[in-house]
């Protein structure tokens, strides 16, 4: 973005912004929010020194209202998150670090597939951590943001003690547009309430410490209320006829009772089991159907997102080597691992497009250019990355 179009951004956010027309600026908004943080413990002298010189970051605010799970397709979000490439990278990471991983699942009770899969899913394995400070995401949308600015403002604190306190060097506290970070990218809050320190060294460092970044996720599985004798679900078949309305994670009712409805296993084994479940239809009825139990909820807590959640329990799956998704789901136009993704924007740059590096994450130039392709082969102009537009360009 240039100087002018970033300048442009941010005099609209600050003219949008109600927290602003109540502060001033941004930087009487830091101002008011200092005096709160001394009620909350955290020094002036901290303040002073984690803000000093900051400048709010507009892109976050972009960011903040095109979140991927609650607006990509399901069957485009699993197919980005569990892939093969994925999947083989989770392999070798559980291979690397089984020690860490075998000692938070004794210490915790949750399975280690599903603590490596939260990995997976949040940071690819520590690849992608990301690199935006803490602070300064996390003051501008407690400044400027137009949803949540009380929570932002909790988050923004919780940072701030943790920097107060010398828990993890400021410097390193780098994540997300929303503040999450660390290899399993807790929120701030979050991990002063359940990092732990599983490596020993008098420290609860996520950051650095694959230890207790994996330790202090099967803790928050814990807490949210994984049961080690469940499963997070399966896929089933439905019944000719099942009635939608009884589905939904929360409809819960005992597996005897969707057992005796006619749902079974995918593979036609029959549903066993006295816990309580819930059916799970991501994509509507005629999609995948899962049955569902209170550990998919747990890994639900950790993002509110269900196609979050179910990316982390089909990941798992792989993982433990056992299928993955069986079912297709109900489009014509199949989604796109991050290989074909890569081979779809390199195929664009072929054609003359500016979508710059082939990295597989889809950004406002490579949707530009898919629109065009869309055009081009009489389809509507969405800019999603599809199997169609990439056999377009695989044609020639």
């Amino acid at each position: 973005m240039t100087r002018s179009r970033t300048a442009l951004a941010l005099a609209a956010a600050l003219a949008a912004s109600p927290a602003l027309a109540q502060t001033g600026d941004f930087r009487s908004c830091l101002s008011s929010l200092r005096a709160q943080a001394a009620q909350q413990g955290i020094s002036g002298a901290g303040f002073d020194a984690a803000t000093r010189g900051l400048q709010p970051d507009p892109q976050v605010l972009e960011l903040m209202d095109n979140q991927p799970e609650f607006k990509t397709p399901v069957w485009d979000y699993i197919g980005f998150l569990v892939d093969e490439e994925r999947i083989a990278d989770g392999r070798a990471a559980m291979r690397q670090h089984a020690q860490a991983l075998a000692a938070a699942e004794r210490r915790y009770g949750v399975d280690r597939h599903v603590v490596a899969a939260v990995w997976g899913v949040e940071s690819n394995f520590g690849k992608d951590i990301g690199g935006r400070p803490l602070v300064q995401s996390l003051a501008t949308i407690a400044c400027m943001g137009s949803r949540r600015r009380d929570y932002f403002r909790g988050e923004l604190f919780a940072t701030l003690r943790i920097i107060d306190k010398g828990e993890i060097d400021a410097s390193l506290l780098r994540g997300s547009w929303a503040g999450a970070f660390g290899h399993t990218q807790f929120m701030p809050s979050t991990y002063q309430r359940l990092a732990v320190d599983m490596d020993g060294d008098g420290r609860r460092d996520i950051v650095s410490s694959i230890p207790d970044a994996v330790g202090s996720t099967a803790n928050f599985l814990d807490k949210a209320g994984w049961d080690s004798a469940l499963p997070w679900g399966y896929e089933v078949r439905l019944p000719a006829g099942f009635n939608a309305s009884a589905a939904g994670r929360r409809n819960k009712r005992p597996a005897s009772e969707w057992a005796a409805m006619g749902v079974t296993r995918f593979d036609g084994r029959p549903v066993t089991g006295n816990f309580q479940a819930g059916i799970l239809l991501p994509a509507g009825p005629k999609g995948p159907a899962f049955l569902v139990t209170r550990n998919f909820d747990a890994l639900f807590s950790y993002n509110a997102a269900e196609s979050y959640g179910l990316a982390i329990a089909l990941l798992s799956n792989h993982l433990r080597g056992e299928p993955g998704l069986q079912a297709r789901w109900p489009t014509d136009d199949p989604p796109l691992s991050r290989a074909e993704r890569r081979e779809l924007q390199t195929l664009l740059t072929a054609r003359g497009f500016d979508v710059g590096e082939a990295t597989g994450r889809v950004g406002p130039k490579t949707r530009a250019a898919i629109q065009e392709v869309e055009r081009q082969i009489g389809m509507n102009p969405t800019g999603r990355p599809g199997g169609k537009v990439l056999q377009a360009l695989r044609g020639g």
